[in-house]
């Protein structure tokens, strides 16, 4: 049985890392349901083979697969593929992001009994229990026994979609997801600041307002606003001022530019495109297509691409943005299609 520790995170000097910071290893859901995909999974596990294949060339991945089939169709997509575990999990959805765990990692100043490796189990309920969560919920507590890991079960709803960290202290988010009130309606900012600090080791919180139109996930910061590095943001912009996304990317733009770090650095901010075509499910639903929901690994970036004519442009912006890493573009034309992309497809676990 793992370890369930007491306390909080922070009294123990542990911390959550940036993205970029090295990776031993990526965990990821194998896609299954046909009907979950609006008849597209066999064209989804196309796309997501590729992301699979291209990652496991910089990094292991673990793979969750829900049942027979699952396991079956995995290894005969992922054939030949050196670095891929499989482990048979029960699951409701793919999105590891959002349900899986919040690695943590101590610091030089941390005392001698804090593990080196640890992470915080958090509830999940769906994104305000729009869709079904119990198993999904459950995984977490598989991964501590698969890895033998101590954990801190935190008594809130967070999804890892939801926080963008600089591993220096500062944290992204906007008040559309955190404040509603199918998560944690008894807390307010105040209250969700001092659970981050607690959990995550963050000392500042900048709050931007809203997501993009079709994201069921109520404006999850990973697809519109990441950290390049600790001082860079990325953020979306369009320029067709008849979508409802305009205003609010633009308000969320000034909002990054009047920011502070907490040493009181100025951010600096680059614009990314979002793709110029809207994207939209067979009943009219409309889906947040972006380059934001990117992937970093270790030595790599793993961004969506669309069909779109600014798909080679926003790749161009991250590879300026990432001069140290390979930026690959990747389809994600039908991966798209259940609502979200790369990053919402993979959670990381730190080197410790």
């Amino acid at each position: 049985m793992s370890q369930v520790l007491s306390g909080l995170p922070r009294d123990l000097g542990l911390y959550m890392p940036a993205e970029w910071a090295p990776h031993s290893a990526t965990w990821m859901s194998w896609p299954f349901d046909e009907e979950m995909w609006f008849g597209h999974l066999t064209q989804v596990r196309q796309e997501y083979s590729m992301l699979v294949k291209t990652l496991a060339r910089f990094e292991p991945v673990h793979l969750l697969v829900r049942d027979e089939e699952a396991e079956t169709t995995a290894k005969a997509a992922l054939e030949g593929v050196s670095n891929l575990t499989l482990h048979r999990i029960p699951l409701d959805d793919v999105w590891m992001r959002d349900n899986g765990p919040l690695f943590l990692l101590k610091q030089k100043t941390s005392p001698a009994t804090a593990p080196a490796l640890s992470f915080v189990n958090w509830g999940f309920n769906a994104w305000g229990g729009k869709y079904d969560y119990e198993r999904d919920n459950q995984v977490p507590l598989a991964l501590a026994e698969i890895l033998q890991l101590p954990r801190f079960d935190a008594p809130y709803i967070m999804e890892g979609g939801s926080l963008e960290i600089n591993g220096e202290g500062s944290c992204l988010t906007t008040e559309q997801c955190l404040l509603t009130p199918t998560r944690n309606p008894d807390l307010g900012k105040a209250d969700l600041e001092k659970l981050l600090s607690q959990y995550l080791g963050i000392d500042q919180v900048i709050w931007l307002k809203d997501g993009l139109e079709g994201d069921h996930t109520d404006g999850h910061i990973d697809t519109i606003t990441r950290f390049a590095n600790s001082t860079t943001v990325l953020t979306s912009v369009t320029s067709d001022r008849t979508d409802v996304n305009f205003d609010r990317m633009q308000e969320n733009l000034e909002i990054l530019r009047r920011a502070r770090l907490k040493d009181g650095r100025n951010l600096r901010v680059i614009e990314l495109p979002l793709p110029e075509e809207k994207l939209f499910l067979e009943d009219g639903t409309r889906l947040p297509p972006t380059y934001a929901n990117f992937y970093i690994a270790n030595g790599a970036v793993l961004v969506p691409q669309y069909g779109d004519r600014q798909d080679a442009p926003a790749l161009d912006v991250l590879r300026r943005a990432f001069p140290q890493h390979q930026v690959f573009g990747l389809a994600s034309r039908h991966i798209i299609s259940g609502g979200g992309s790369f990053h919402c497809l993979t959670q990381q676990q730190p080197r410790s």
